[in-house]
């Protein structure tokens, strides 16, 4: 985190921002929190299909236990992100909408540079499956940070940003 992204500081008007969490002050590093979170979410999600598939049985296309395995990670994942990594307050529907929008956004940014990496560019398509997921990766920790659970500098008496 660079100079003025303190965990601990107001970045909305009305809005704090809280001190760092337990996770926070294991790891000291947002980035590492978001990873470490990122990769629980996702063995969530892996256990939460298998179980799914189990419960819903043979009756049941597949693709309804992904779907529902993603309804309730993407709620974990959020709270988790929020609480441990973030440490935001207010904003709750703003915030969980626009989480959503930067999960989609990954997920669509994923298949359509695997899609080119494969296709277009021959490409291995597991190492490449491998490498652009880490790259979405890294831009949805941007998208959380500067979209999801992005806060305005507080605004002083006098009108100016500081």
């Amino acid at each position: 985190m660079g100079e003025g992204d303190s965990i601990g500081s107001s970045d909305d008007v009305g809005v704090e921002q809280a001190k760092p969490g337990p996770l926070l002050r294991l790891v000291q590093r947002q980035e590492v929190a978001f990873a470490a979170v990122g990769g629980f979410n996702t063995a969530l999600g892996i256990g939460l299909t298998v179980v799914w598939l189990a419960v819903l049985g043979d009756n049941v296309p597949p693709s309804v236990a992904v779907a529902a395995s993603y309804a309730v990670s993407i709620v974990i994942a959020f709270v988790l992100h929020r609480t441990l990594v973030f440490r935001v307050r207010g904003h709750l529907l703003r915030d969980f909408l626009r989480f959503v929008a930067v999960n989609s956004g990954g997920l669509l940014l994923n298949m359509v540079l695997l899609e080119l990496a494969v296709s277009v560019w021959h490409f291995p398509d597991k190492p490449a499956a491998v490498v652009v997921m880490a790259l979405v990766a890294v831009a949805s920790y941007f998208g959380h940070r500067h979209i999801s659970f992005r806060r305005r500098p507080p605004v002083e008496a006098d009108g100016a940003v500081g």
